[in-house]
């Protein structure tokens, strides 16, 4: 079995011009990194023409379908009907965007699949982990 996932979402751009253009981003998951979520926006859908990952807790991307969540650089908080709204707040501005809230419950029922919520601690390796501190620390 495949211990990431990747999948292509639409993400629309909220800007200060009235039309929203749909910019593409993928949402990412690695079973070796359980609480975590990835999503990344190619260099040309990015202003400094680099690609772009912003990394949150998968918790973060759940709860912020229901609710407004998040009080740090990434916020999530539904909007209307089907859309999720998330934001990326970064020293050079704000980014938000809308993803419908479909293409997130199907990321994270995935998610789920690969590694349930509320046992993503039995991927972590605490033993290896620790012996690579100790080894550092000599």
């Amino acid at each position: 079995m495949s211990t990431v996932i990747e999948q292509p979402v639409e993400a629309r751009l909220v800007a200060a011009a009235p039309r929203m253009p749909s910019i593409p981003a993928t949402l990412s998951y690695d079973r070796n990194d359980p609480f975590a979520v990835r999503m990344t926006f190619p260099a040309p859908a990015t202003l400094e023409g680099v690609e772009v990952c912003w990394t949150f807790s998968r918790e973060l991307l759940a709860a912020g379908l229901h609710g407004a969540e998040g009080f740090g650089d990434v916020r999530v908080r539904p909007y209307g009907y089907d859309r999720t709204v998330l934001e990326f707040h970064a020293p050079e501005g704000t980014a938000i965007v809308h993803v419908r809230s479909g293409e997130i419950r199907r990321f994270l029922e995935a998610t789920g699949d690969l590694v349930p919520v509320g046992l993503e601690h039995l991927q972590l390796d605490l033993d290896h982990g620790l012996a690579e501190l100790m080894r550092d620390a000599c």
